[in-house]
């Protein structure tokens, strides 16, 4: 049988970040069904070595070749020739895209443009009408994302398909597991304390400052013996604020703040959400946001944001899975790539006050939240579902589109008049 084959560019697959984690996701499923063969442009990392890489399990079906950003089109055109892929299949925010778009024409008259499209906030993002158009079909992370792209090209192919996370891994441990990890964790002396977890890039999106200021507003209020926040993060990232000077500077040095710095498979990380009593993420513009759902996963209360993929993890529209902040002012800004969009600003009082709450509820009233938020998760954000998803959507658009010299559905040319 001759296996269909997708090229995948993304954030290397194999990286802890979340868009390569998902890439991963769709990259296995694919290769459950022994139908496809995968090549993966794996950028948005420093890499050592360019050599070509191959997993144990799926050997010359799934081929990883490192690259700079995520490729460029000299780069392309040499892997589409030699390839011949059947789809090309990408994933982040458009902003990373404009260089490949330039060149649709050349790739889509060869195979379909599948992209996996991110995107944070409105209004509108008209400016991207003429990317949108650039792919035959598109898919969407979140219902923010879905109702902009049904909005701004109502045209275009389009697939509704939120993250997911394996329950398998992201699950919640038995008590006695969770309090020994907690002890390893933390200390003996640490085994009552109260533990927030944000587990982030540590990205000016992502108020990664603003927390550590409130976080110390609220120790103020409860007692800086009481609670403690653990950060998986770099402090020292160059697109964050440089967090060791932050803690120092508002005297959280003696173990309210522990930093988390090294890269963990998914397996620790579900250990650390079971550590936690609630997950923060107070971005101000958020696409998804992955580590709130591994956290609901685990059965752990969230705090969030109600801006973008996190408003529709916290509450469904009736219940709440947590605490969900209404953002105080709506910010429009913008740069010469993207000319507007929101900041979800929130005011510190608001997440001091969700804090305290959060903190003050009984374990019964969290663990409530944490349960319905795992059933939420598995209703909404099934992983089967998600996987079985992918292929229904891959094996429909190689049926419709075709590719190469049975390429259907795509025409490079239009008649436009002119007046």
């Amino acid at each position: 049988m001759n296996k269909k084959k997708i090229l995948t560019i993304s954030d290397h697959p194999l990286a802890p970040s979340g868009v390569g984690t998902q890439t991963k996701y769709v990259i296995e499923a694919l290769l459950k069904t022994g139908r496809y063969q995968v090549v993966s442009l794996g950028g948005a990392v420093k890499h050592d070595d360019y050599t070509p890489r191959k997993t144990q399990q799926w050997q010359d079906d799934w081929v990883i070749y490192p690259v700079d950003g995520y490729s460029n089109q000299e780069q392309l055109r040499l892997f589409l020739r030699n390839e011949r892929p059947d789809v090309v299949w990408f994933m982040t925010d458009p902003r990373f895209w404009g260089w490949m778009w330039q060149i649709d024409h050349e790739i889509r008259s060869l195979c379909p443009l599948v992209y996996y499209h991110v995107w944070d906030n409105y209004p509108l993002p008209k400016y991207n009408k003429k990317w949108y158009l650039s792919n035959d079909a598109i898919c969407t992370i979140s219902k923010v994302t879905d109702d902009i792209v049904a909005n701004v090209t109502p045209e275009v192919e389009r697939y509704y398909v939120p993250h997911a996370v394996d329950v398998n891994v992201f699950k919640k441990l038995p008590a006695a597991d969770m309090m020994n990890s907690k002890i390893q964790t933390l200390g003996s002396e640490s085994k009552d304390k109260f533990v927030f977890l944000w587990n982030n890039r540590n990205a000016r999106r992502k108020q990664s400052g603003s927390l550590l200021f409130w976080f110390k507003e609220f120790l103020d209020k409860v007692g800086h013996e009481a609670a403690c926040l653990i950060m998986h993060t770099d402090p020292k990232d160059p697109n964050g604020q440089d967090l060791t000077e932050i803690i120092k500077e508002v005297g959280l040095t003696d173990g309210q703040v522990l930093l988390s710095t090294n890269k963990y498979p998914p397996e620790h990380l579900a250990i650390m959400y079971n550590i936690a009593d609630c997950t923060v993420n107070i971005s101000d513009a958020e696409g998804f946001g992955l580590a709130t759902l591994e956290s609901l996963s685990c059965q752990t209360p969230i705090i969030a944001t109600m801006t973008g993929g996190l408003q529709e993890q916290v509450t469904n529209g009736e219940e709440w899975f947590g605490i969900g902040l209404e953002p105080a002012s709506k910010a429009i800004i913008g740069s010469q790539e993207i000319p507007w969009i929101y900041e979800d600003r929130l005011n510190g009082a608001d997440v001091v006050a969700a804090l305290t709450k959060m903190y003050e509820m009984s374990k019964e009233e969290r663990d409530h939240l944490g349960e319905r938020g795992h059933q939420h998760v598995l209703m909404n954000y099934n992983f089967e579902k998600f996987q079985a998803r992918w292929v229904e959507i891959i094996d429909g658009i190689c049926e419709t589109h075709g590719s190469w010299d049975d390429r259907k559905n795509y025409q490079a040319w239009k008649f436009t008049e002119i007046k």
